[in-house]
């Protein structure tokens, strides 16, 4: 396959970087001052050094035709006499140092011989004294050039205004033209664009509301995981309705220059004022957003000062500006009450991970450029992806595209986005030395994952079954749920736990004795059992109480590390009932699998011979032993 990659371009001379042209003329200047003074070197007579007694005595043997004095530097030039005839000195040239102690004798030694003095001042010359007068200056204001030039790439604003640019916004300006993006391009989040729609027609045609008399809201809070569409929700609706877009994190208001956030908001509310109507787009709000008087001094200060100012702007919208205010967190439960009330942020959107019908839809928009083969079959990809959200699905298509051209085939085929699903949800493929006993004691482990998963009635169906490395894991089994599932019942959850618990389980009962590989396995189940227990009621023991085991993230759900609001003593009750319950489901798990030895035999042998199954293997596999034991009986 012909490589697509375009040449790179040289850089242009008008292109390259003004850095280049000082350096290239110093290094000029330099080599022309070496080659001039090795050239004069070269020209030149050769030149002896004397000691200044040997001077005298030259003087006195009449060897010396001239000299020049400088200061208490002397240089001369032997004469063509006999005498200096005799030394080999005729012609030459000589120098030497005057002590600092001056010898009166010495003029009249000269005079007497026939000497030829001359003289030169010791004084700089006027341009030498020029430059070492300037010079300091020079360096002063160069440094301060340079720290300019700094402190505006630091601050983000190079631009007109020189050092005290720094208080200008540095929101990105997309202009009507540059908003292509539309709600056509966003894919699923139905609801969510049902929502921004009357911000869409308001933008568009401010005047039909004005006319009812009605106020559009101030500000839309967009909240959802991450990679769920904020920003790119935020950026259709300015595509949609026609109108500038102004961008800018949270993280660019604030900066260690105490004032400089709120002077920055209040530059980026003018501009969007000036181009109304518009929208003005703030990603990750919560980095100014958060409760206020949580710190004292340095950068919570200047935090506040920032969010204050927010505050302020949005207040001061008057109902006929047309300036709609958008912002995207996914730690709602952080912000400033202030910011939520009526009139600031008074629309909040929830955007949640796709469900199967909109991952299909996803998949579909960004697999538009992308040349698919005969064999690939979206909806199954998107039924077998759930879970994932928007940024994960493009990857995925993204994925499965360089897999294809590192293969130097032509079209992305079903192979090729199975590889890129299992790179995205379990890791690359990685090589690992493992002795033949891991390799056993793995096959064994996945093997009582896979069984427990067909055995089990409400478990989720088993999709593949593998002994290869992947990221962290040495093997892994997939389970893919036939539906999106919103709420979960106690049955189903009771299954997960005795699924997860099977590979140890079945360690046990092979090898006689327990290894580290089931520490995911452990973590899953027990956080599953926690919640069984303080947070959804599932026990007998607590009962139909709410126990918060640390606030959780509001979207990804793990702990924070927050403290409990129990007592000790019902701590401990949670405890022993979330170990009973994990110990009743392992026992569970057991019986499950003594009582199908014989399957999980095959099922690990078959591991071990062909590494990965999928759901169609898995069936043979076990079609095969349950026949086998048919034959046996009769």
């Amino acid at each position: 396959m012909a490589d697509a990659r375009k040449p790179i371009k040289p850089l242009q001379p008008q292109q390259r970087p003004a850095a280049w042209d000082w350096r290239l003329l110093l290094w000029f200047i330099l080599i022309m001052a070496l080659s001039f003074w090795v050239f004069n070197q070269q020209r030149g007579p050769a030149v002896t050094t004397l000691a200044y007694t040997g001077f005298k005595q030259a003087v006195q043997k009449d060897t010396v035709s001239e000299i020049t004095v400088e200061g208490q530097k002397i240089e001369g030039k032997f004469n063509s006499g006999k005498a200096a005839q005799q030394k080999g000195e005729a012609g030459g040239r000589f120098r030497t140092v005057m002590p600092s102690i001056s010898d009166p004798g010495l003029m009249p030694l000269l005079e007497k011989h026939g000497v030829t003095i001359h003289a030169k001042s010791a004084q700089m010359s006027w341009w030498l004294q020029a430059l070492l007068g300037f010079l300091p200056w020079l360096l002063l204001i160069g440094l301060i050039v340079y720290s300019t030039k700094k402190m505006q790439e630091r601050l983000g604003n190079a631009g007109p205004g020189g050092i005290f640019s720094f208080s200008k916004s540095s929101a990105h300006r997309f202009r009507r033209e540059e908003s292509r993006e539309t709600m056509d391009d966003v894919a699923g989040l139905a609801n969510a664009k049902l929502e921004l729609q009357e911000i869409v027609d308001y933008l568009r045609e401010p005047e039909r509301f004005r006319e009812l008399g009605a106020r559009i809201p101030r500000g839309v809070l967009l909240t959802g995981p991450p990679g769920t569409g904020k920003t790119m929700l935020a950026r259709a609706v300015a595509g949609e309705a026609n109108v500038p877009f102004f961008s800018i994190t949270g993280s660019e208001f604030v900066e260690m220059l105490v004032g400089v956030g709120a002077s920055r908001v209040r530059d980026l509310f003018e501009n969007a004022k000036a181009e109304e109507p518009a929208i003005i787009f703030i990603d990750e709000i919560d980095a100014i957003g958060r409760y206020r008087g949580s710190g004292l001094g340095g950068g919570h200060d200047e935090r506040e000062q920032t969010l204050n100012q927010i505050l302020a702007e949005m207040d001061g919208f008057s109902p006929s500006e047309a300036v709609i205010v958008m912002a995207a967190t996914n730690r709602p439960d952080v912000l400033d009450p202030a910011l939520l009330r009526p009139g600031r942020f008074d629309r909040k959107v929830s955007l949640d991970r796709p469900h199967r019908q909109a991952r299909l839809e996803i998949l579909r928009v960004h697999t538009r450029k992308v040349p698919l083969a005969d064999d690939v079959d979206l909806e199954a990809l998107a039924a077998a992806t759930a879970g994932l959200s928007g940024a994960e699905l493009a990857n995925l298509v993204n994925e499965a595209a360089l897999l294809t051209g590192r293969g130097h085939r032509h079209k992305v085929d079903m192979a090729a986005f199975d590889e890129a699903r299992d790179k995205v949800l379990i890791g690359v493929q990685r090589e690992a030395v493992l002795t033949d006993e891991d390799k056993r004691r793995i096959a064994w482990h996945e093997a009582g994952h896979a069984l427990l998963g067909r055995l089990l009635p409400n478990a989720d169906p088993v999709r593949k079954v593998t002994v290869i490395p992947r990221g962290q894991t040495l093997g892994a089994t997939e389970q893919i749920p036939v539906e999106d599932r919103y709420n979960v019942p106690e049955g189903y959850l009771e299954d997960r736990i005795t699924g997860a618990l099977g590979g140890r389980v079945a360690e046990r009962m092979v090898f006689g004795e327990l290894s580290t590989g089931a520490t995911q396995d452990l973590q899953q189940v027990t956080a599953m059992a926690q919640h069984m227990v303080c947070q959804w009621g599932m026990s007998d023991k607590i009962g139909p109480v709410y126990y918060k085991q640390g606030e959780e993230h509001v979207f990804l759900g793990h702990d924070l590390g927050r403290p409990r609001d129990h007592s000790e003593h019902t701590a401990e009750l949670i405890d022993e009932e979330v170990r009973r319950l994990i110990c009743a489901m392992e026992a569970r798990a057991e019986k499950l699998l003594q009582e199908n030895r014989d399957k999980l035999d095959a099922l690990a042998e078959a591991l071990l011979e062909h590494e990965t199954l999928d759901a169609a293997a898995i069936d043979r596999v076990l079609d095969m032993e349950k026949a086998a034991a048919a034959e046996a009986e009769a």
